[in-house]
């Protein structure tokens, strides 16, 4: 699969447009990188380059034109993607092996529509349709739940809906357990609908999972739409829903190297595919390509660790590639596992730097990670320091795919610059950007294209990715005890 004139046609015309806004370095790297040993700090971040990242970004771009305009798992788009993944670490050398699994795919068929009907006039209302929601046309009453600060839980426990009045639409708050558990719930005690509304300034999108088979209609809204529904007396919505759960398979990919011990893996992972809306390129071209970036310019290290480089398969349809990756390990192979550093959107149009918060400093939202993971945070951060660049922590509040590895209690870390959620005032100052606006305004949209990234920041976290996997690939000491027996020194990059 080659498209290198394409590429270079979009790399050009895309460097032409942001070189003059946006402060990245645009130098090649030294001719020396395509042969070099790239076995310290100093000489994997002077090879590791935005301009490499991009090359990959502008293929995942060429697949979608040519597919329909998306790389969602179970398209062509996303077969393609897997083909270049594995073409471009077979050519770097590494040992690439695929892992195929089957799981259920969902297609939103027609528009939803969210109507405000009493009092009216009747009103369109903007929602987001949850994956794996059930198709439905009703129109009814409305049940609107506690929220926080009077229920920490709302919807979480069926105890929520004593007195639910069944054949309403339940109109809950997000927080505290799954979009799947509130609306099981609900359709228990009798919802012939459900309307989630966000905790948070921002649209709300999000996946029940593949195990979700009623057959209601589940839609997310604003935190202040919510609100304002919430304080509407007499209040009838109608929700419309036209959906499909079929049967489809999808590929995981992995570009390993054999380390001087085998039996200490350290594996950096990013998901492939995209939403359906749309090519994906930062959710997750960015994430994917800054990992294939960092294993090219590591082609010719010896780790003392086994490095495993992941790609994963529909993860937006409920993290169900990392899932079966971990739900399917021998426990031979499981307890070789060091670490996991997860790398999911890191190059958002507005940016933040958001580091996973592993031993939850910051004493807000999900709790810290297994023992271990505030290692992998205080790496990034090494990285980070040295650059100048402030950092704020983020949960693992489950959306990614470090979800399955945590859940079996093996040490995780990553990256992230922000999704569907508001920069605030405060961050606008931090980092720049504009506040009150999303962080990617394109989250799971059609215009999540190679336009739809901040080259700053994604220059400077894929040079965080190389910082920290070359730095457990040579020791995980801090995390588990095993030293390396090489002359490695981690120590932070200064400029």
């Amino acid at each position: 699969m080659r498209r290198s004139l394409r590429r270079l046609a979009v790399l050009a015309s895309v460097f032409a447009l942001l070189g003059a806004t946006v402060p990245v370095a645009t130098a090649a790297p030294p001719a020396a990188c395509a042969n070099r040993t790239n076995n310290t700090l100093a000489k994997l971040l002077e090879c590791v380059q935005v301009e490499g990242v991009r090359e990959h970004q502008a293929e995942f771009q060429a697949i979608a034109d040519d597919t329909g305009g998306t790389r969602a798992s179970g398209t062509p788009g996303y077969v393609a993607s897997v083909d270049y993944v594995v073409e471009r670490m077979t050519a770097a050398g590494y040992n690439v092996t695929t892992q195929d699994f089957d799981y259920v795919n969902f297609f939103e068929l027609s528009p939803t529509i969210l109507q405000q009907v009493v009092p009216g006039p009747v009103t369109d209302l903007p929602n987001f349709i949850m994956s794996y929601s059930g198709s439905g046309d009703v129109t009814a009453s409305v049940t609107a739940l506690p929220a926080p600060p009077t229920d920490a839980t709302p919807g979480c426990e069926p105890t929520d809906f004593a007195g639910f009045t069944a054949g309403t639409i339940a109109l809950i708050s997000r927080g505290a357990c799954t979009f799947q558990s509130k609306a099981e719930n609900a359709a228990a005690a009798g919802a012939v609908a459900v309307v989630i509304y966000n905790n948070i300034a921002g649209d709300l999108f999000g996946t029940l999972s593949q195990a979700f088979t009623l057959d209601i209609g589940v839609t997310g809204i604003t935190q202040a739409l919510g609100q304002q529904l919430a304080a509407t007396p007499g209040l009838q919505l109608r929700l419309f829903t036209d959906t499909d759960r079929v049967p489809a398979s999808s590929t995981n990919v992995f570009a390993e190297k054999v380390g001087k011990n085998p039996d200490n893996v350290v594996i950096a992972g990013a998901h492939l595919d995209s939403v359906e809306a749309g090519p994906g390129i930062n959710d997750n071209g960015s994430g994917s390509a800054a990992l294939l970036e960092v294993a090219e310019q590591m082609a010719n290290v010896k780790p003392q660790n086994t490095v495993r480089f992941s790609w994963w398969g529909a993860e937006e349809a409920g993290l169900v590639g990392s899932t079966f990756y971990v739900d399917n390990l021998s426990d031979e192979e499981f307890f070789k596992i060091a670490l996991y550093l997860n790398f999911d959107m890191v190059g958002s149009p507005n940016h933040g730097f958001f580091v996973y918060d592993g031993d939850n400093s910051d004493g807000v939202g999900a709790g810290p990670g297994p023992a271990g993971s505030d290692v992998i945070e205080d790496k990034f951060l090494e990285y980070f320091e040295s650059q100048g660049i402030p950092t704020r922590g983020t949960d693992f509040d489950g959306r990614s795919d470090y979800g399955r590895f945590i859940a079996f209690g093996i040490p995780a870390g990553g990256l992230f610059t922000g999704a569907e959620g508001m920069k605030t005032a405060e961050q606008a100052v931090l980092w720049g950007g504009q506040a009150n606006v999303a962080y990617d305004p394109c989250y799971h949209q059609a215009c999540d294209t190679f336009n739809n990234v901040n080259l700053f920041a994604l220059d400077k976290n894929s040079d965080a990715i190389a910082y920290a996997t070359l730095s457990f690939a040579m020791s995980t000491e801090l995390i588990n005890g095993t030293k390396s027996k090489g002359n490695f020194k981690p120590v932070a990059p200064v400029g």
